[in-house]
């Protein structure tokens, strides 16, 4: 494998490899136990949780390039899915509902008979590199101060009360989230600054909480991996390189058939006005000339028969020029 041109100080914690290493070990559990109570803010406190091996469908085996998840159980019981997904998807919150659906429709075991349906909870935790309303959109969120952060139930629409407690989407867009290290004013805003900023960072900065932080600079340091970890790593984060030059080619490739399109039916619609415009401007202008080519033989007719009553009346060509306008030869020619 070729030599990646440049990979940091630590690693990209949006790679396959890196959000296995930092959420997915059981040595680093600490570290998912902290970010998941980070997003709930006190709603819930999550002391421990249990990992659970995640089931592909052949179906889903493409999406396993480009999204990466944990399934996890909490000390409560409560179940977890937490994303890290890498590049836009247009149906990601139809995607999200299915999952937490099938997660559901798992808990009841088959044949059970009655109507126990007392179910446990279900959160779905999304960590996203890119607008969920598009690259394109610019969408505004109300008078929200937190733009980047989705914090998601099943409510009421009247009194906007929470119609059902045990399901919940918690989804954080990291290019929403532009705050500088001095705007920093909750652990959850420490973590989404670590999560974006971390792969470019050479040390752990003072505005950082140590006891919080200290583990992901120390586990995430490159130099201190293993060599087979360290080919792991250059091999994920090669993909994701990848994966983003692919799908950038084919936005700016759709950008271009896009601009295409658009210019050639602004041509279209140009030429349209164009031809409307010229035509009306044509037909004034010409009932204009009409009017005015129409008034102008009107007078010359008028001018003829005043001549010819004064060459009646024995008027000379010469008087009769000066009162009508017309030529002396003109006059001749009405004898």
């Amino acid at each position: 494998m070729a030599k990646l041109k440049y990979i940091g100080k630590y690693v990209d914690p949006s790679t396959d490899f890196g959000w296995k290493l930092y959420f997915g070990r059981e040595e680093n559990k600490i570290l998912l136990i902290e970010f998941l109570n980070s997003l709930f803010e006190g709603e819930k406190i999550i002391s421990d949780l249990f990992y659970k091996s995640v089931e592909y469908d052949g179906d889903q085996e493409d999406m396993r390039r480009v999204v990466l998840d944990l399934h996890c159980i909490g000390n409560d019981g409560e179940l977890f899915i937490i994303e890290m997904q890498q590049l836009f998807q247009e149906f990601f919150r139809d995607r999200a509902v299915y999952y937490t659906s099938r997660l559901i429709n798992k808990q009841l075991s088959r044949g059970k008979k009655g109507n126990d349906y007392c179910l446990p909870e279900v959160y779905f935790i999304g960590v996203l590199e890119f607008n969920l309303h598009g690259a394109d959109k610019v969408f505004s969120r109300g008078n929200t101060a937190r733009p980047y952060f989705y914090d998601v139930a099943l409510c009421d629409k009247n009194t906007h009360e929470i119609f059902y407690d045990k399901l919940g989407y918690k989804l954080v867009s990291l290019p929403m989230f532009t705050k500088k290290p001095a705007e920093l004013e909750t652990v959850m805003d420490q973590w989404l600054y670590v999560l974006k900023h971390l792969s470019t960072m050479d040390k752990l900065p003072s505005f950082l909480d140590k006891r919080i932080f200290g583990l992901i600079f120390e586990v995430g340091e490159i130099g201190k991996l293993t060599e087979e970890d360290r080919m792991s790593y250059e091999s994920s984060l090669k993909h994701k390189r990848d994966a983003e030059s692919v799908f950038n080619s084919a936005l700016r490739s759709g950008e271009a058939m896009g601009h295409a399109k658009g210019l050639a039916k602004g041509l279209a619609k140009g030429l349209e006005k164009g031809l409307e415009k010229g035509l009306a401007k044509g037909l004034a202008e010409g009932l204009e000339k009409g009017r005015a080519e129409g008034l102008a033989e009107g007078e010359h007719k008028q001018a003829i028969e005043s001549a010819r009553k004064m060459l009646s009346k024995g008027y000379n060509e010469k008087d009769i020029s000066e009162v009508t306008g017309l030529s002396v030869d003109e006059i001749e020619k009405l004898k």
